[in-house]
């Protein structure tokens, strides 16, 4: 492949540095706009960066985008439209698909629309109604916010209580506390079962073959237990459109390319013998999913992502197993408390006890006289990645790999991928839903 020219863009937090990273090391031209402020160093070191993002639009064969929102608003939707229309090559969304993340309601009815089951729902823009509802159809729920406010995620909360009375108190407590941010919330029935993620890459036409089916770690300590983060780790594997996938993703192929939506799209669910329940949409890249992703392709990155944003047909071939990731981060995560921060993790030396650098991706770091640091303010500086032929082949290489770093006051999970071994695998086979 030629030298291409690639533009990324975080309009609100640097998120995308390691594939950023990735492609320039492959050997094509990379410039990287952060908007954040206490972002701005993420990736120095790395990746070449610019302080004018719309300067390098007609320099760019590829331009990408990291998320769906604009500081506290979604909007790069719009701006990938845009430039679409001016005849740019863009890994983006649209208004439509970027609602589909901030906009819950929204989402059931784009799945429903299209023949999607979905787990029962409601959505309220009043603390006092939706507690109503809970008295008056007493059942386990889950929280979900709406808009900006659902960034912070430990304001998930999963009801435990037959009678609803925990969802309830909790919500008694965000009003008090969060009235004046969350737009809203969403009620949804708690179903149980086992937890996926079906992603898919968008070319703006049709879904690439490879099917990326991923298990998500939300909670920041092992045994699923503690306060909810972004994501703590992830367990994977690829496959093709099997039966799990036709009947979710696949029944809105024609509504994505009506959208003329180009990247990865995400649709978490809930599966068991009854059936498969979405749960929530990301219509962007996932973190860290796309540094595992990125660590089991086994074909060009800068390849498929020029191909997948200029709708050439994109090939794209993936690792033959299983692959976990497993996110390392330094005090106050999940939390912002900034005197901690300084005190334990700002500047920190990222110390390597080999020279090897393998399943080693960036988030929060940056690179100083070749010596690797933390960057930022979140505290999150890699995440260290394993494969192998088994879900316990991929954990013992990421694990092993992870025992390989210095930091005074890391922590990360030590269970990612266990799940998949102590049932959740079994259990998705033996209901049919992943093929023989």
């Amino acid at each position: 492949m030629e030298t291409r020219r690639f533009l990324f863009v975080s309009l609100d937090a640097a998120l995308i540095t390691d594939l950023a990273w990735q492609v320039h090391r492959e050997g094509h031209e990379v410039r990287y706009y952060i908007e954040a402020d206490t972002d701005q160093e993420i990736g120095d070191g790395f990746v070449p960066k610019t302080d004018d993002w719309r300067a390098e639009v007609e320099w760019a064969d590829v331009i990408i985008f990291d998320d769906i929102w604009v500081g506290s608003d979604i909007g790069t939707g719009a701006i990938a439209d845009e430039l679409r229309e001016r005849g740019k090559a863009v890994v983006g969304g649209t208004p439509n698909t970027d609602r589909l993340e901030e906009d819950r309601g929204y989402a059931m009815d784009v799945l429903e629309e299209h023949g999607v089951n979905t787990v029962e729902h409601h959505v309220f823009h009043d603390f006092e109604a939706g507690i109503q509802h809970v008295r008056e159809h007493p059942a386990p729920y889950v929280i979900k916010p709406l808009g900006e406010v659902q960034n912070v995620k430990r304001l998930l909360y999963v009801g435990n209580e037959d009678d609803g009375s925990d969802v309830v108190d909790v919500l008694r407590a965000y009003e008090k506390a969060w009235g004046h941010r969350m737009k809203g919330f969403q009620l949804q029935r708690k179903v149980e079962g086992v937890e996926v993620a079906v992603c898919g890459f968008f070319d703006g036409e049709r879904f690439v073959d490879q099917v990326n089916f991923n298990f998500e770690h939300k909670k920041l300590f092992p045994g699923n237990i503690g306060p909810s983060t972004g994501e703590m780790g992830t367990s994977m594997f690829w496959a093709g459109r099997n039966d799990l996938f036709e009947e979710t993703l696949g029944e809105l192929e024609g509504w994505l390319a009506e959208e003329g939506y180009v990247g990865s799209i995400d649709l978490n669910c809930i599966v068991n013998e009854s059936g498969i329940y979405p749960l929530e949409f990301t219509p962007r890249f996932g973190y860290p999913t796309i540094a595992l992703q990125e660590e089991s392709f086994e074909s060009s990155t800068a390849e498929f992502f020029h191909d997948l944003a200029h709708g050439n047909d994109p090939e794209l071939e993936t690792h033959d197993g299983y692959q976990i990731g497993v996110r390392v981060v330094l005090p106050p995560f999940p939390f912002d408390d900034e005197k901690t921060y300084d005190e334990n993790s700002r500047n920190a030396a990222v110390v390597f006890q080999t020279e090897s650098r393998e399943g080693i991706h960036l988030e929060d770091a940056k690179r100083v006289d070749d010596q690797w640091r933390v960057a930022g303010e979140n505290g999150m500086p890699v995440v260290v990645t394993g494969k192998g032929e088994t879900m316990q082949a991929a954990r013992e290489q990421a694990y092993g790999r992870l025992d390989d770093i210095v930091m005074p006051n890391l922590y990360y999970r030590d269970d990612i991928g266990e799940r998949w071994i102590d049932g959740d695998g079994d259990r998705l086979l033996a209901w049919g839903y992943l093929g023989p």
